[in-house]
């Protein structure tokens, strides 16, 4: 081993080999392992139920409340590892995640939402202002709605909210799980693009679960595509847009022209790609 391998760093976020059962029963991730280095957009892609939001909850330690148990693996954030910790001990280390579904508070304002991502940093008024007025840079729609009950919102501007309350945590690494649900394909652009604004300016690290292959590949640095829990496939985001098996079977495109999804075969996916 050469002298710059043995230097290289740990990777910022590490999942390795990690097993998921529910219920003592239902084992739906096997074996999963990635990397996220620091500084990067990495998307977690699949279709529903491969097991990508499991994989979040398994980093963020949110498992635990929905009968959920790592039987194998571990998870290293920052070099340390982090899977026993509690939710709130891993945001305090800088590692917040962004459920699918946004889960705002309805009946708060949008401003309110996001003062209630700030209660692990214990700030001063200056130092929350400062804060809220950084989230109000990056989504200006928030500002204008700051007042506005955030259940009477879009879903976009909730999204944004979402991620707002994220930010006021100060992380240095948000898992996003399936921004584009539910919302505007302009908004959905609008969202990606102030999350590679955040990643450039703000040096925040993204793992970004998304069934929205072709969006997620644009913005992303690098990829994994999950299975029936396992990783089939991963690498750098300009090489898997332009791999065939990927623009097939998620991009809707082939050489032979456009196909649907739902006219493959999945033992045909799975042969080709675990071979």
């Amino acid at each position: 081993m050469d002298t710059a391998t043995a230097a290289a760093p740990p990777p910022y976020l590490s999942v390795n080999n990690i097993e998921v059962i529910y219920d003592h029963v239902i084992l739906v991730l096997k074996g999963v392992s990635l990397q996220v280095p620091q500084g990067k957009i990495v998307a977690l892609l699949g279709a529903n139920g491969a097991g990508k939001s499991t994989t979040l909850k398994t980093i963020s330690t949110l498992l635990r409340g929905e009968r959920g148990d790592v039987t194998k693996g571990e998870v290293q954030f920052k070099g340390e590892r982090v899977d026993q910790l509690t939710p709130n001990e891993l945001v305090k280390r800088g590692l917040s995640q962004v459920m699918e579904g946004r889960h705002c508070f309805g009946h708060l304002t949008i401003e309110e939402n996001l003062l209630t991502g700030a209660y692990t940093r214990n700030l001063g008024r200056a130092e929350l202002k400062e804060s809220l007025d950084k989230v109000y840079h990056y989504f200006p729609r928030l500002k204008e709605r700051r007042a506005s009950q955030a259940g009477y919102t879009s879903g976009g501007e909730q999204q944004m909210c979402a991620i707002g309350r994220a930010l006021m945590a100060k992380p240095s690494m948000i898992l996003l799980d399936e921004p584009s649900m539910g919302i505007a394909p302009q908004i959905v652009d609008e969202i990606f693009g102030i999350v590679k604004d955040l990643n450039h300016k703000e040096n925040v690290s993204f793992l970004l679960a998304e069934q929205n292959t072709n969006v997620a590949l644009r913005y992303a640095d690098f990829g994994y595509i999950l299975e029936n829990g396992r990783v089939v496939m991963e690498g750098e985001a300009t090489e898997l847009a332009n791999n065939e098996d990927v623009k097939e079977f998620y991009l809707g495109m082939s050489g032979a022209g456009r196909k649907s999804f739902r006219d493959m075969k999945f033992y045909r996916r799975r042969k080709r790609w675990l071979a």
